[in-house]
């Protein structure tokens, strides 16, 4: 029986011969690494037998939905154990995430730490006796009867959803039985090391106006090696985490008064006008405008947009003078008014208006999370009015300047192209040729990309910019979305060269997303060590004793003159206290005075992560930190 292999060549097997035994009959170490096998496109358990032609490919670890495979099943042996060691608790939902996996409960046991000890440890006698793990398929009618039996309510839930004639498969693994469409790997065996991380709450689908149930975090590796330097990485993140360092740094912070709302601190305002006097010269060069448009618009006007029918949930209301109106969530129809306040010329296009404009969302305030996820910040928005023929020129401008400006920060960069959604304005047709120039700008550009298929906004698909920090991680920062429906809803034209009035096509992007995400992100990224052009403070001048103060002053007073940030400490404690404060505080340079720095007319230098610098004429100092910061290094 021929089935074929991921290289297209022919492979001979028996009938009835499993995925795994194929595995086995191709190499040891495959049957032994495998995790799953993907089979004319579509994942499969590797126990599930072989068919004529079809053609397979195998996952193992080193593959991304490998990887999905075996935490989905380190998931069911989470709830395995947990099912052992609280009977009576109920089971929601487990699916594999980005580097683990979780399984949330209804159980009226608040889950400890201890508890987590006592659950791993049920994992690993679940493990050692290797359940195989079996698929099967129920009638929508036995699945319910099956899970109303075993008093799994949300298991029912779920089932009900589907439609009465769909075939629902379960997984079984020793006494343990779950609603799951798999696949998973072929035993309990398979799974190598798992840590249980942490417990949080979370509401049943994700709704508010449903139950709080438990959910236990946790991941898994083949190899106890990887799970260790993956734990080390998460210590490494707690360290770095912007919340931490924000309130030890003294640059931000949320009060209580004000939840999803940011504080920002004079430190923190430092980094942020460095960050936004940056944008704003670099959208100079680049021929933008700016504007600022209001916070609060009528709800006439995002009725218009498509806002009121597509993200009224996210957004915020009020009345004034008995009339509806939102805060705004979104720049972009600000720009679009702002365009109409005159008629336009062929020759005036492309207009390229940028904004950093404040916009509020509401959030759930179970996912906020410090500035990376808030309820107002600022979108460094800009929206590019042009000629149809002037599309891939501006797009391809826009790639440049995130470019420039992620290499700026130090950040390498994957892109993904999102396809149009199921809730969407404007015809297949707009949406298939708003498609293709985003991919002829890519191709142009021989940038690498991946379909995100579904994922555009509701007015146009978009190339998405995920950058990846100094541990590792992605964050989605840049986009850029191509619309044409807007500047019909908005009824926006130009004069053409023919005299009739046309339609301009417009251009959403942002480089930086929002201003505080994009800190937050920093913060972790360097630490807290911001480069010396972002620096809150940029030296600190140190002395030794008391009688060093004068010429602490003066040098201070110098250097504020050539528009370095500078702080000094002529407090009277010791210098190598001061030194460590100085260190911890992540001052890029500390300049220590003393009796022979005084006499000589000279500064001791220090530099961050590197230590003792030697003695310098301090107009020399000043003409290397001036050139390290216009570097941006």
């Amino acid at each position: 029986m021929p089935v074929i292999l991921k290289d297209g060549s022919v492979y001979e097997v028996s009938d009835g011969t499993t995925w795994i035994d194929v595995a086995a009959g191709l190499s040891r170490k495959l049957a032994k690494e495998a995790l799953a096998a993907r089979v004319d496109g579509n994942l499969k358990d590797l126990n599930l037998p072989a068919r004529p032609q079809e053609k397979v490919e195998f996952l193992t670890f080193a593959d991304q939905e490998g990887q999905a495979v075996y935490r989905h099943t380190s998931a069911h042996l989470l709830a395995q154990a947990v099912k052992r060691i609280f009977p009576g608790a109920k089971l929601a939902i487990g699916p594999a995430i980005a580097d683990g996996f979780y399984y949330d409960f209804d159980v009226e046991h608040p889950f400890t730490t201890e508890d987590l000890a006592l659950i791993e440890k049920e994992m690993n006698k679940i493990k050692k006796a290797d359940f195989p793990i079996v698929r099967q398929e129920l009638s929508h009618e036995e699945a319910i009867a099956l899970f109303e039996e075993q008093s799994e309510p949300y298991k029912v839930e779920l089932i009900r959803e589907l439609p009465a004639d769909s075939q629902v498969s379960i997984y079984k693994q020793g006494e343990f039985v779950d609603l799951c469409l798999g696949p998973h790997l072929p035993s309990t065996g398979k799974i190598g090391v798992f840590k249980l991380l942490s417990v949080a709450g979370a509401y049943w689908k994700g709704s508010e106006e449903n139950k709080m149930l438990q959910r236990i975090y946790g991941t898994s590796f083949p190899k106890k090696k990887a799970l260790d330097e993956y734990l080390e990485h998460l210590e490494e993140a707690k360290r770095r985490d912007h919340r931490k360092l924000g309130q030890e740094l003294d640059l931000y912070g949320i009060a209580e008064e004000g939840p999803g709302f940011p504080f920002f601190y004079p430190k923190g305002m430092v980094v942020r006008t460095e960050l936004e006097d940056f944008w704003r010269s670099e959208h100079r060069k680049g021929g933008y405008l700016e504007i600022k448009s209001p916070v609060v618009l009528s709800r006439d006007l995002w009725e218009r947009s498509g806002h009121w029918d597509h993200y009224k949930e996210n957004m915020y209301f009020l009345k004034i003078d008995e009339q509806d109106f939102a805060v705004k969530p979104m720049n972009c129809p600000g720009a679009m008014i702002y365009y109409k306040t005159r008629v336009h010329s062929y020759r005036e296009l492309p207009l390229r208006i940028a904004e950093l404009g404040l916009v509020h969302r509401h959030e759930r305030s179970g996912v906020l999370h410090g500035l990376m996820r808030v309820r107002c910040f600022t979108q460094d928005d800009a929206h590019i009015f042009m000629l149809p023929e002037q599309i891939t020129d501006e797009i391809i401008g826009v790639m440049e300047m995130i470019d420039h400006f992620y290499r700026t920060f130090g950040f390498s960069y994957r892109v993904e192209l999102s396809t149009k959604p199921e809730k969407a304005m404007g015809s297949d047709e707009i949406w298939d040729m708003a498609i293709s120039a985003l991919k002829k700008a890519l191709e142009m550009k021989d940038i690498p990309y991946r379909i995100n298929e579904g994922d555009g906004a509701f007015y146009g698909p978009k190339i998405d910019f995920h950058l990846q920090d100094s541990l590792g991680r992605s964050w989605q920062c840049g986009t850029i979305q191509l619309d044409f429906v807007n500047p019909e809803n908005f009824d926006l034209t130009y004069i053409s060269d023919d005299g009739s009035k046309k339609r301009p096509v417009m251009i959403h992007r942002v480089v930086f997303g929002s201003i505080e995400r994009f800190l937050g992100i920093l913060t972790e990224h360097y630490g807290g060590a911001f480069p010396i052009w972002l620096a809150p403070v940029q030296v600190k001048v140190l002395t030794v004793a008391s009688r060093h103060a004068e010429y602490a002053a003066e040098i201070a007073h110098l250097l504020e003159q050539e528009g370095i940030r500078v702080e000094v400490d002529d407090r009277n404690e010791r210098v190598g206290y001061k030194i460590r404060e100085g260190e911890v505080e992540k001052v890029p340079y500390l300049l220590v005075l003393g009796d022979q720095e005084v006499d000589s007319q000279m500064v001791s230098v220090r530099k961050r992560g590197t230590g003792d610098q030697g003695s310098l004429p301090l107009q020399k100092f000043v003409t290397q930190i001036k050139e390290e910061i216009n570097q941006k290094s």
